[in-house]
């Protein structure tokens, strides 16, 4: 982009990349190790991978036969002379680059693409019962010379391409957004290529050719050993062996919200603030918060922001099931969420269609807040329910991400739901809210307060203490200030899963601060801004990240918990687990790397993922007793 700024760190961008290749090169280096050491347990436990040329003529026979009836009719063979154009070669394909010799000695390349709609190991018949597994590349592979009758196969090799998935939308100069979200969907599979993946068995000719056909730089490619493409694994978690998986859980029932139903969850809701830690907590609640209010004649109006709702989505059914029931139905569906741009506009197109009110976002920010509007009509007043969230409204993420959620009819959150939707909808030029924190508005300046409030405090005697938890702890003004406030004598527990470009432990400068990374069976994604506050704990919940583009360039939203059960419950359940942890946590050194906690010696273990689940599996039991 021929940007040649300096970062923080002193680097312009083409100095980064530099440094970060010899790393990158060697995570993906390490992978493969790591690989290597789950087959070998595989093993030991009667599951082989096994290579074609390591098949007995049993298991050969089995391969071939797989390969006419179910590989062969999906292949396409692509030949690259004078006149064919070397084929485009599609993002994150696995690919086979083949040497073919005709009867004239003359040796020609040609390009063999594994279909990824079949699955990546294939089963062969073994004796002995074990389950024996065989790539399907090297199947492909074994069999070239049916794709290429009459020519001999010299030799061939694995290699893969990753392109640049970036998209750049002039939205001010957009008369559609919608039409022009869809027209870069389009072009993003022809991005251009920035990282080739080749097997290191490769010769330097057929690697040369390729370079130059995808126009790309020596640095830009990687020699790896085989497998390449190891996200498409998912047939090793398919295998039905659940003695060597987590073992399953269900689901409990929210605290308060233990066999409602119906309309029964209004009125649960008016007794109480409900707080819901999911997966732990059932997402049924959310789904079901949404089809009551479909099927309720009492409610008038249900108003909702969509950022990543995935597939065959519970929470739009319901949404197009209120439209259906004459309903006033407002979806605010961001399509520049990325890589889930093609299934907003799908969703976007299917709600519009049932005569929803469909909005694209703000012109210059993503709107990444999660929050979902009910109006109801009760006896001569109008009364507002409102659920929070740090997570998306998608079910199946629902069960492998941690986030809270959060359900109130508190009256000053409902009017700030329906001045934020006013604002997402249409004008407004309000700046502030009465209990919700929105950025791009006031949430920097109202998190600086918060923070430089708690020096305050440590300054005048009465302690400080912030637990933060976040995905990124990246903006420069928030780490810096954080500084500031170890300095003024305020202990700061950072619990960052992912970039943090804070420093903590060195002398005189963030001595009081912590920073641990929990990375464990779920992601970790809920956000968490506990304040001490002298004695009077406040703690905030919600969608941002400490990162400039949250905090700066997107519609986000931070919500007080003001109920002190869910207060003490999210310090002393939640965010104090999190920093016992000893079995999933890394701690940070003061050098910005990490070190993985271990229990010492007659220590008990903490795993904060494991107990939430004995947690949630203890009320399940206690509410099946009953």
């Amino acid at each position: 982009a021929g940007i040649s700024d300096r970062s923080p760190d002193g680097l312009t961008p083409a100095e980064q990349l530099a440094a970060i290749r010899p790393m990158a090169n060697d995570l993906m280096q390490k992978a493969r190790i790591c690989f290597r050491e789950v087959l070998h347990q595989l093993e030991e436990h009667g599951i082989q991978v096994a290579n074609y040329d390591d098949l007995d003529d049993g298991e050969r026979a089995s391969a071939q036969e797989y390969f006419k009836n179910i590989i062969f009719p999906v292949l396409t063979p692509l030949a690259a002379d004078p006149g064919r154009p070397f084929p485009f070669i599609s993002n994150m394909s696995l690919n086979l680059a083949v040497i073919v010799q005709g009867d004239d000695g003359v040796e020609q390349f040609a390009r063999v693409k594994v279909p990824n709609t079949l699955p990546r190991l294939i089963s062969v018949s073994n004796l002995k019962g074990e389950v024996r597994l065989v790539w399907l590349e090297q199947v492909v592979a074994a069999y070239l010379v049916d794709l290429f009758p009459g020519m001999k196969i010299v030799e061939s090799h694995e290699f893969r391409v990753t392109r640049d998935a970036e998209m750049a939308i002039q939205e001010m100069e957009a008369e559609d957004l919608l039409d022009v979200v869809e027209r870069f969907v389009r072009r993003r599979r022809f991005g251009s290529v920035v990282r080739l993946v080749v097997d290191r068995e490769m010769p330097d000719f057929i690697q040369r050719l390729l370079q130059k056909n995808l126009q790309l730089g020596a640095d830009d490619i990687y020699r790896l050993p085989l497998p390449l493409a190891m996200s498409d694994l998912g047939t090793l978690v398919s295998l039905e062996r659940p003695d060597l998986k987590d073992p399953t859980y269900v689901p409990a029932d929210p605290v308060g919200l233990e066999d409602v139903e119906g309309t029964e969850l209004f009125e649960a809701i008016r007794r109480n603030d409900i707080l819901l830690h999911h997966p732990y907590d059932s997402f049924e609640p959310v789904v079901e918060f949404l089809e009551t209010a479909a099927k309720d004649p009492d409610v008038l109006a249900i108003k909702q922001t969509l950022y990543r709702v995935g597939k065959n989505s519970p929470v739009v059914g319901a949404l197009l099931h209120a439209a259906r029931e004459g309903k006033q139905v407002a979806v605010l569906v961001e399509l520049k969420a990325r890589f889930d741009e093609e299934s907003n506009i799908e969703w976007a197109r299917a709600l519009e269609r049932e005569g929803v009110h469909v909005i694209y976002g703000l012109l210059g920010l993503k709107t990444h807040s999660k929050i979902a509007l009910v109006v109801r009509k009760e006896g001569d007043s109008i009364r507002r329910y409102v659920h929070l969230a740090t997570g998306n409204y998608n079910a199946v993420t629902a069960t492998q991400y941690t986030d809270l959620g959060f359900f109130t009819a508190r009256e000053d959150f409902g009017a700030d739901a329906s001045d934020l939707f006013n604002y997402l909808t249409g004008y407004s030029k309000l700046r502030a809210y009465r209990k919700l924190l929105v950025a791009p508005l006031d949430m920097r300046e109202r998190l600086v307060a918060l923070i430089c409030r708690e020096m305050d405090h440590a300054k005048a005697g009465r302690g400080g203490r912030l637990i933060f938890k976040t995905n990124a702890l990246v903006d420069r003004k928030i780490v810096q200030l954080l500084y500031e406030a170890s300095q003024a004598g305020v202990q700061v527990d950072l619990i960052v899963r992912g970039i943090c470009c804070l420093l903590p432990g060195i002398p005189g400068m963030s001595e009081n601060i912590s920073v641990r990374s929990i990375v464990g069976r779920f992601l970790e994604h809920s956000r968490i801004f506990y304040f001490q506050n002298g004695g009077s704990c406040e703690c905030y919940l919600g969608s941002a990240d400490l990162m400039t583009r949250n905090l700066n360039r997107r519609v986000e939203l931070l919500f007080p918990v003001e109920d002190s059960s869910l207060i003490e419950r999210l310090r002393d359940e939640m965010l104090e687990t999190y920093l016992r942890d000893n079995v999933n946590a890394r701690i940070m050194r003061s050098d910005g790397t990490y070190e993985r906690v271990v229990p010492t010696e007659g220590e008990n273990r903490v795993d904060s993922q494991g107990d939430f689940i004995t947690l949630a599996t203890s009320r399940l039991g206690a509410k099946l007793e009953r």
